[in-house]
C-alpha cells in the first residue's frame, strides 16, 4: 500500500511543534544557566530573623560591656548594650536583627583582617557585554547599630587562670523554631577574632583591645546540601555534592573591591580577587556531638569579635534558601 503524501498543513504543524519544543529546552538552559550560588537578586530577602544566644560554663563568665557579667547572652542583652551610652559607647556592635525591617544579604570574606576587624565584601551578580556572569563587589565596613548585611558584636570573657576554651558539645546553627527549613544555615559563617586581653577590672583598656590579627572560622552544616543546592553546584560549577558530603574543604571568599565590569564568577579557580579559605573549624550536620578547640584565654579579660554572616561563595547560598531564619547556638566550656 502506498504511503500516503503529507500535505503542506501538516508540515507546517509538525514545524511549529519542532519549534515549541526547541524553545522548551532553551529556556529550561536558560533558567538553569542562571542560577548561581549568589542571589541572582540583591533585593531577595535572604535572612528574615536571626537569633543568637552564648553560654558559659566551668567558671567562665561572659559580659558585652566588660561590666556585667553573665553566663547567658541572649539578642536582648546585645541589643541593650547598643542603646546603651555609657556602658560601651565606643562599641561598634552591628546588629540587623535588632530592627523588624532589616534582613542581612549574602557577603563574602578571604578571613583577612584590618584594625581587628574582618574584612568583608557585599557581591552582586550581573552581565557583561557579550552576557556572561560577572560578579562584582563593594566593600562593607561595621557599623554600629541595627543596620548591615551581616552580624557583628564584641563579647567579653573572664577567667582567673590561663585556660583553654573550646565550643562545647550542643553549639550548633540550625532553622529558627517555627521556620521552614530552605537550605540557608548550610551556607551560614561563624568568625571570632581574639582581639586581647586586659587585667580584671580595667574596663577601659578591655572595650580598647583590637589587637586581632587572625579569624578562626567556622563552618557548620559542611556536608548538608538541599536538593536544589546539589542541582545548582553541578549545573553551574561543574561540582558533584550530596546531601551527606562536603563539597569542597576549602573555598575562595571575596577579598578585594570588584568593579565593573566584574570578573566570571568561578569558585574553583576566581582569581586574583579572591582568597583561598580553610575553616579552622569544619563540622556536620546539627548540633556538635564533642567539644571542639576554640582559643586560649588569658587570666583576666579577653576581648573577641563575633561575625555571623551567610557567605555568599557557598555552593549553599542560592535563589531557593531565600527568604530563611537561623538561629545561632554557642556555648564554651573549659578544656577538662
Amino acid at each position: 500500500m502506498a504511503k500516503r503524501k503529507e500535505t503542506k498543513k501538516e508540515k507546517n504543524r509538525k514545524r511549529k511543534i519542532l519549534l515549541a519544543l526547541l524553545l522548551v529546552v532553551f529556556t529550561g538552559l536558560i533558567l538553569t544557566a542562571n542560577t548561581y550560588a549568589w542571589f541572582t537578586s540583591n533585593k531577595t530577602i535572604t535572612v528574615d530573623a536571626i537569633d543568637v544566644q552564648v553560654t558559659t560554663a566551668n567558671g567562665i563568665q561572659v559580659s558585652t560591656d566588660a561590666t556585667n557579667w553573665k553566663t547567658v547572652i541572649t539578642n536582648t542583652d546585645l541589643n541593650n548594650t547598643l542603646l546603651a551610652s555609657t556602658l560601651y559607647p565606643t562599641n561598634t556592635n552591628q546588629l540587623p536583627f535588632k530592627s523588624a525591617s532589616a534582613q542581612i544579604a549574602p557577603v563574602s570574606t578571604g578571613g583577612t583582617i584590618a584594625s581587628g576587624k574582618l574584612k568583608m565584601y557585599l557581591g552582586e551578580l550581573g552581565t557583561d557585554t557579550n552576557d556572561n556572569t560577572v560578579l562584582t563587589s563593594t566593600a562593607e565596613t561595621d557599623t554600629k547599630g541595627a543596620v548591615g548585611n551581616y552580624v557583628a558584636f564584641d563579647l567579653f570573657f573572664l577567667v582567673t587562670q590561663n585556660s583553654v576554651v573550646k565550643l562545647g558539645a550542643g553549639s550548633s546553627v540550625t532553622t529558627s523554631t517555627g521556620a521552614t527549613n530552605k537550605g540557608l544555615k548550610n551556607a551560614a559563617r561563624v568568625a571570632w577574632i581574639n582581639e586581647g586581653n586586659a587585667a580584671a577590672g580595667d574596663i577601659s583598656s578591655a572595650q580598647g583591645l583590637a589587637n586581632g590579627t587572625t579569624a578562626l572560622i567556622w563552618e557548620p552544616n559542611n556536608n548538608a546540601h538541599t536538593d536544589a543546592a546539589i542541582a545548582d553546584a553541578l549545573s553551574t560549577y561543574g561540582i558533584v555534592v550530596s546531601s551527606s558530603t562536603a563539597p569542597i574543604t576549602n573555598y575562595y571568599g571575596v577579598d578585594a573591591v570588584i568593579a565593573a565590569p566584574g570578573v566570571a564568577l568561578n569558585p574553583i579557580n576566581p582569581g586574583t580577587n579572591f582568597k583561598q579559605v580553610t575553616p579552622g573549624l569544619k563540622t556536620p550536620d546539627g548540633a556538635l556531638t564533642t567539644d571542639q578547640t576554640w582559643f586560649t584565654l588569658s587570666a583576666g579579660i579577653t576581648k573577641v569579635r563575633f561575625y555571623l554572616w551567610v557567605e555568599g561563595q557557598d555552593v549553599d547560598c542560592e535563589n531557593n534558601a531565600s527568604g530563611d531564619a537561623i538561629s545561632f547556638n554557642m556555648n564554651f566550656v573549659l578544656d577538662d
